[in-house]
C-alpha cells in the first residue's frame, strides 16, 4: 500500500499554515501504509478541536463525537468488531481536560486501541486559552497573569494506572514518530502516544524550535519494561524525554475479558439476534 491510498479527495484542510498537525497527518498515512492497514479496516474516532479534524482529511471510516468523549465510542467499536484497527485522535484539551475521566477509566479497561494525542500546550480551536498541559507562567488572553496551575502530566498518570503502552513523540521528527506509532498500533492493549506539536498561531512560546531544544530521546539502552523506571523518566520536565517509556505485553485486553467472547470468538456484529431471548429478558425486567 501507499500513503496516497489514504488521501481524502478535495479535502479542505482548515489548519493554519505551519501547524504541527500537518506532519502528524503525513506520519499517520505513512505508518498505515507500511503496516498495510486497508482504509476499510480502519476506524478513526475523534472529539472536538484541531486534532479532532484529522480523520476528516483521511480516507477511512470515522466517528466524530463530542468534546472529550471520543474514547467511549472507540472502545465500543473495537468491542463490537475486534477485527478492526481503531485509533482515537484527540488534543491535549479534548483528551486531558474535557475527556479526563474517560482517559483515566479506559486506561483501567485496557481496550485494544491506539490513543494518539496532539499536545500543543494550548487550546487551538477556541482561540488560545491555556490547556491542561500548558506550562506554568504561560500567558494567554484569558490567563493574562500567566498560568499558575501545575501542568497535567499524561504519561505519569497513564503509568500510575498501569497503561500497557506509553510513549511520547515529536511531530517534527516524522521517521521516529512513525516507528513509535507502528509499535503502538501493533501493540495488544491500550496504547497512549502523546505527540508534541507546535501551534503556530496561539502558542508563540512552545514553538517548533522550543520543542526541538527541550526534548531528547531515551537512550538506546533503555528497556521499556520496568514501570518504576518509566515513571521516574516521565517526571522529567527540564527536558522532556521522547520514545517508548513502557510496554506490558501480557495484560488481557478489555475485549478478551468480555464474557461474550469467552466461547464464541466471532465479532458481535456478525451474530444473529435471538428476538425471543431478547423479549424474555425485557419481560423479566418489567416484572421487577
Amino acid at each position: 500500500m501507499d500513503a496516497e491510498d489514504y488521501n481524502m479527495p478535495d479535502a479542505d484542510i482548515a489548519w493554519c499554515p505551519g501547524c504541527g498537525n500537518f506532519s502528524i497527518l503525513k506520519t499517520i498515512k505513512d505508518t498505515l501504509a507500511e503496516l498495510e492497514i486497508k482504509p476499510k479496516n480502519l476506524v478513526m474516532v475523534s472529539g472536538i478541536g484541531q486534532a479532532g479534524k484529522l480523520p476528516h482529511y483521511l480516507k477511512c471510516n470515522f466517528f466524530n463525537g463530542l468534546h472529550g468523549r471520543s474514547l467511549p465510542p472507540a472502545v465500543a467499536i473495537k468491542a463490537v468488531n475486534p477485527e478492526l484497527t481503531v485509533i482515537d485522535i484527540s488534543g491535549d484539551g479534548c483528551m486531558y481536560g474535557e475527556g479526563g475521566n474517560h482517559f483515566i477509566h479506559n486506561i483501567r479497561r485496557n481496550p485494544n486501541i491506539t490513543n494518539i494525542v496532539h499536545n500543543n500546550m494550548v487550546y487551538g480551536l477556541t482561540k488560545g486559552q491555556a490547556s491542561p498541559t500548558s506550562r506554568n507562567k504561560f500567558k494567554t488572553n484569558l490567563q493574562v497573569d500567566g498560568v499558575f496551575l501545575e501542568p497535567f502530566n499524561p504519561l505519569s498518570l497513564a503509568l500510575a494506572l498501569k497503561a500497557t503502552f506509553v510513549a511520547r513523540a515529536f511531530s517534527g521528527d516524522i521517521e521516529k514518530t512513525k516507528e513509535i506509532l507502528k509499535k503502538a498500533i501493533k501493540h495488544k492493549g491500550y496504547a497512549l502516544v502523546d505527540i508534541f506539536q507546535p501551534c503556530v498561531t496561539f502558542n508563540k512560546v512552545n514553538t517548533f524550535e522550543w520543542f526541538k531544544n527541550n526534548t531528547y530521546y531515551l537512550e538506546d539502552s533503555y528497556e521499556p519494561y520496568n514501570i518504576n523506571k518509566a515513571f521516574k523518566r516521565s517526571m522529567e520536565t527540564d527536558k522532556y524525554p521522547l520514545g517508548i517509556f513502557y510496554i506490558d505485553p501480557n495484560r488481557k485486553t478489555f475485549e478478551e475479558n468480555l464474557t461474550v467472547y469467552s466461547q464464541d470468538k466471532s465479532p458481535l456484529y456478525k451474530r444473529e439476534v435471538d428476538l425471543d431471548k431478547l423479549k424474555t429478558l425485557i419481560d423479566s425486567k418489567r416484572s421487577i
